[in-house]
Order: C-alpha cells, then sequence, then structure tokens
C-alpha cells in the first residue's frame, strides 16, 4: 500500500519536471522571436522566472509545515500551477496577446504574460517544496522494511524527476518549435492538472503526519530572544542557560529532542537562552523572549553552514546560462543532421541531462573507489569535496563557453550577411553543457548530502529550503549581472558584449567575466570549506562526551 502512495507521488513530480522545464528551457527563444525581446531582457525573463519559483519553495515549505500541511499544500499548488499554465497557453494562442512582427510586445501583452509566468512559479515553488517530504511522510523509519522501500522510493523519485527533464527537453521541444507554442503548453497545463487528479485519488492510501511547525519560527524566535536579551549580561556558566523546553517540544511532537551541548560560537545568540529568574528551568514566559539551549545550538548550526551556502549561488549562476545564452547561441549555428531534420535550440540540453545521468555511476564505479583508497572517506569524497569539484567544472565550462563563443563570431565574420545561420555545428556547444550537467552531478549530490547531514534533526525541511535557495540566488545573480553588463556596455554598438544580434555582440566577454568570478568564489570556497568543523566533531555522541568530548567539541567550533 505504501509503495502505491508514494509511487503516485513521484508521478506528481515527474508531471511537474515536465510542466516546468518544458516552460523554462524554451521560453528565451519564444521571448526574443515572438515577443520580440532582446537577449538581455529575455535571459532576466527566464532567470528571474526560475529564480522565483526555487525561493517561493522557502514559502511553500513554511505555510505546508505551519498551516496547512503537505498534502493540502501540494494539491493547492498545483492547481495554482495550472492555471498559471493554462493563462499562458491561452496567451500563445490568441493574436491579440502577441506583438505583431518585428514590434515589440505591449505592457499589457507582457503582463498577460508575466501573470501566467508568475502563477506558475508560484505553483511551482508551493509544490516543489513539499511532495518529496510527503513521499517520505509514506513510509516509517522505525521498521526496518519500510526504511529499505524509502531508500527505494527516493532512486525511483530521482528516476522520475530525469524522466520529466528529459521528456521536456525532447519531445515538448520539438512540439513547440515544430507544432507551436499553444500545443506545447496546453501539454504542459494538461500534464499537472493530469498529476493533480492522480495525487487526489490516491488520498485514501496516503499516511498524514501532524504539523510540527516551520523551522524558520525556531530561528526567527532565537534571533528576536537574543536582540531583546542584547542588554543582559551571560553567565559564566553556561549549565544557568535555559534548557528545559527542549524536552516539553520534543514530548509534544511524540519524538524526543536529543539536547545538544553548549559551544562557544557565536555567543551573542546564547543570550536568547538567558533565563529571566527562577533558574535554568524556569518555564519560559514565551519562546519570542526565551528560547532553550538546544534551539539556540540548533541555529547556531545553521549560522556554521552559512559561508558554505554563500559559495555554492555561483554555480548556479553559472546554470542559468544553459537555458538563457546557450540557448540563444544555438539559434545562431548550423543545427542540421543530415537532409530532413533540424534539432531545436532547447534541445541541446539533452547534453546536459545525459551529462548527469553518465556522471553518476562513473562517480559510483570509477571516482569513488579511488577517493577511498586515497581520501579514506567511506564515499569516496566528501560532501564539501563534491561540492568543490562541481565549483570547479563550473569554471572550465565558462572557458569552454567563451572559446566556443569565439569560435563561433569568427564563422559569423567569415560567412555572408543574408546566410540563414552561422557556418558552424552546434556540437561545438556540447563541452559547455557537458561540463555544467556533470558539475551539477557534484554540486547537486553534494548540497544535498551536505545540508542534510548538517542540519539538525528538528529543522529537516529547513535542508530541502537551504539548498533550493542557492538555485534561486544562483538565478537571481544572473540576472543582476546581465542588467549590469548591459547598462554598462549597451544593447546594439559594436562594444555591447549581450547586443540583441549575438553577431554583433561579444557574449564571449560575459562567458569570460563568469569564469573570473567563478574562478574567485571557488577559492573562498576552499578556505571555507577548509575552516569547516562538521557537526559530528561540534556535537559528540554520549560516549565521547564521557571522556571530555564536549570540551574538545567547544575548543574546535570555537577555533572554526
Amino acid at each position: 500500500m505504501m509503495e502505491r502512495a508514494a509511487l503516485i507521488i513521484a508521478v506528481v513530480e515527474l508531471n511537474e519536471r515536465l510542466t516546468t522545464l518544458g516552460i523554462a528551457v524554451n521560453l528565451v527563444t519564444y521571448l526574443t522571436a515572438t515577443m520580440h525581446l532582446g537577449n538581455a531582457a529575455a535571459a532576466n525573463c527566464v532567470t528571474n522566472f526560475m529564480g522565483t519559483s526555487f525561493v517561493l519553495c522557502l514559502l511553500g515549505g513554511f505555510v505546508g509545515d505551519t498551516f496547512l500541511g503537505r498534502y493540502l499544500t501540494i494539491a493547492i499548488f498545483a492547481a495554482v500551477q495550472a492555471s498559471g499554465v493554462t493563462i499562458l497557453t491561452i496567451s500563445t494562442a490568441v493574436a491579440g496577446l502577441q506583438p505583431p512582427p518585428n514590434e515589440k510586445a505591449t505592457g499589457a501583452q507582457l503582463g498577460v504574460l508575466y501573470l501566467a509566468l508568475y502563477l506558475t512559479a508560484l505553483g511551482t515553488g508551493g509544490l516543489k517544496s513539499s511532495v518529496s517530504g510527503f513521499g517520505s511522510d509514506q513510509f516509517d523509519d522505525a521498521d526496518k522494511k519500510e526504511k529499505a522501500q524509502m531508500q527505494k522510493f527516493f532512486n525511483w523519485f530521482f528516476f522520475f524527476i530525469s524522466l520529466g527533464s528529459l521528456l521536456a527537453v525532447t519531445v515538448l521541444v520539438y512540439i513547440q518549435d515544430n507544432l507551436g507554442r499553444r500545443w506545447g503548453y496546453g501539454i504542459c497545463a494538461g500534464s499537472i492538472a493530469l498529476g493533480l487528479l492522480v495525487f487526489l485519488a490516491g488520498t485514501r492510501r496516503y499516511r498524514f503526519k501532524r504539523l510540527v511547525g516551520s523551522p524558520l519560527t525556531q530561528i526567527a524566535a532565537v534571533a528576536v530572544a537574543a536582540w531583546r536579551n542584547r542588554e543582559r549580561e551571560l553567565p559564566s556558566d553556561p549549565a544557568l542557560l535555559y534548557d528545559g523546553a527542549s524536552e516539553e517540544k520534543g514530548a509534544a511532537q511524540g519524538e524526543p529532542k536529543k539536547r545538544l551541548p553548549h559551544t562557544k560560537q557565536f555567543r551573542f545568540l546564547d543570550r536568547a537562552a538567558i533565563p529571566a529568574g527562577g533558574g535554568p528551568s524556569a518555564a519560559p514566559p514565551s519562546k519570542w523572549w526565551l528560547s532553550p539551549l538546544t534551539d539556540v545550538e540548533e541555529v547556531k548550526i545553521v549560522v556554521r553552514m552559512l559561508p558554505i551556502w554563500a559559495t555554492t549561488i555561483m554555480f548556479w549562476t553559472v546554470y542559468a546560462q544553459m537555458t538563457t545564452f546557450s540557448v540563444s547561441q544555438a539559434t545562431t549555428m548550423d543545427r542540421r543532421i543530415g537532409s530532413h531534420f533540424s534539432i531545436p535550440p532547447a534541445s541541446l540540453t539533452v547534453f546536459f541531462v545525459a551529462s548527469i545521468l553518465v556522471t553518476v555511476p562513473v562517480y559510483d564505479r570509477v571516482v569513488a573507489p579511488l577517493g577511498r583508497r586515497f581520501t579514506g572517506h567511506p564515499q569516496g569524497l566528501s560532501p564539501l569535496q563534491r561540492i568543490g569539484a562541481g565549483l570547479l567544472l563550473s569554471v572550465l565550462a565558462m572557458v569552454a563557453a567563451a572559446l566556443t563563443e569565439h569560435k563561433r563570431l569568427s564563422a559569423a565574420q567569415r560567412s555572408e550577411p543574408s546566410a540563414p545561420f552561422v557556418p558552424l555545428t552546434v556540437f561545438w556547444l556540447v563541452p559547455q553543457f557537458f561540463l555544467v550537467g556533470a558539475g551539477e552531478a557534484f554540486t547537486y549530490i553534494g548540497q544535498l548530502d551536505f545540508f542534510l547531514r548538517e542540519c539538525p534533526k528538528g529543522m529537516k525541511t529547513m535542508s530541502t529550503g537551504l539548498f533550493l535557495s542557492t538555485l534561486s540566488l544562483g538565478f537571481f545573480v544572473s540576472s543582476a549581472l546581465v542588467a549590469v553588463v548591459h547598462m554598462l556596455t549597451g544593447s546594439s554598438s559594436r562594444g555591447a558584449w549581450l547586443a540583441d544580434d549575438l553577431n554583433q555582440g561579444k557574449l564571449y566577454n560575459f562567458y569570460w567575466l563568469l569564469a573570473v568570478l567563478c574562478g574567485l568564489n571557488l577559492g573562498v570556497y576552499l578556505l571555507a570549506a577548509r575552516g569547516y568543523v562538521y557537526k559530528e566533531h561540534c556535537y559528540p555522541t554520549e560516549e565521547e562526551s564521557m571522556f571530555g568530548g564536549v570540551e574538545l567539541a567547544e575548543e574546535a567550533c570555537c577555533h572554526a
């Protein structure tokens, strides 16, 4: 019964991936060719749409954890997404909602388009924030058989995500380019609506877990309490800090919350646990005035993770280029295979997906065994080492992209101005897609492992939020960089980097800029990773504590 329920949830995620990626991966060509926006404006529209989709996962997670529960969150936001894609389909089918040839879209036409896109983004954020967690809710961690089934579910979950992505960048893109956007987006709308119906049909099979509140509330409460007690003096003995509420909170949730020992780092947050009177076991007047020590230590864990979190954002800025300027490059190049078939520009993303699917087994069979031999880590590379490898690949990807753009421009200058495409095969773009795809396989899995491993047990939903927020910020950083470069270099003159006509621009300079920024970011990341102390070293087991492990942990965290 649980396997069928989890399978239904995985199907919902397949439809979500098919819908969201089916829109995003080919959106830049619709904005430039049909809505007649410039390359920079179109790229920013795509990255803002994707960034909003991911940042709204935080809102969806908060609403699901605190008010609605995961089931209602999935149902409601899937309906919102379906309505957004339906409006998008209508906007491509009604002639009056598109501009005439060679004229830019009006404010009203763009308004309808943006309404559709951001309704879709809202639905995506709410749906994506809860679907994997609701799938894991169908299994009991305490049961060995069901725990094994849960691992099987996550394998299938990843498979369905990959399948949805593959169908989006091949079948849907082909339909959009050859049969029309209204058919492609109509399939997207039908897909997410079908996913919602399938999800609702499985209602009687699901397990439902009680609401436990959002970890964002805990972080906010500790910060507010620390600020309110900022004038009070910290006790010299940490044992005087309040710690009585952690057991009560855990008992209320049916799962005792493990107490964490005090650490010396970020002492300002300790002020949140200074009792007003009555000693460390006194009942708190409000969590916004007094937080238990364990809650404070959990927030410290999150704060320690922030440098790693911040330095992974640049990878997703590079990732954003694969759905914007790389697709724009492909539209200008020779995409013919034989005499009867031409590859849709956005379908170049298939090499990106293929790279991910190739890199995962290569890592498992080749890199991991070598890593275990040289590093001694059971997984071959630690989570931080995997992220570092992904960041290095992002630098190489931008170097490859810049060199390819130099070659494409040279070919464009040798060709006739009236030629339908640059006489250079589109397969020259494969290295940049392949390197970013391989980088995602390292970075994505490394980030997921890192955030799941390091986030406190009581804040597991925070791990998904932290991870997805790096994606959203990566897209927004891309939008900001494009806006700044576009403002400084212009859009049509010979000096423009991001010209509306790529053959008149200097896109390679933008790629070189990203390569330099990624290189500097990698250096900062290596410093942050070198100084990071894993949670297991800061908070030892009870057996370690018996032999003075707490004092050693305090010193480690204090000097991290």
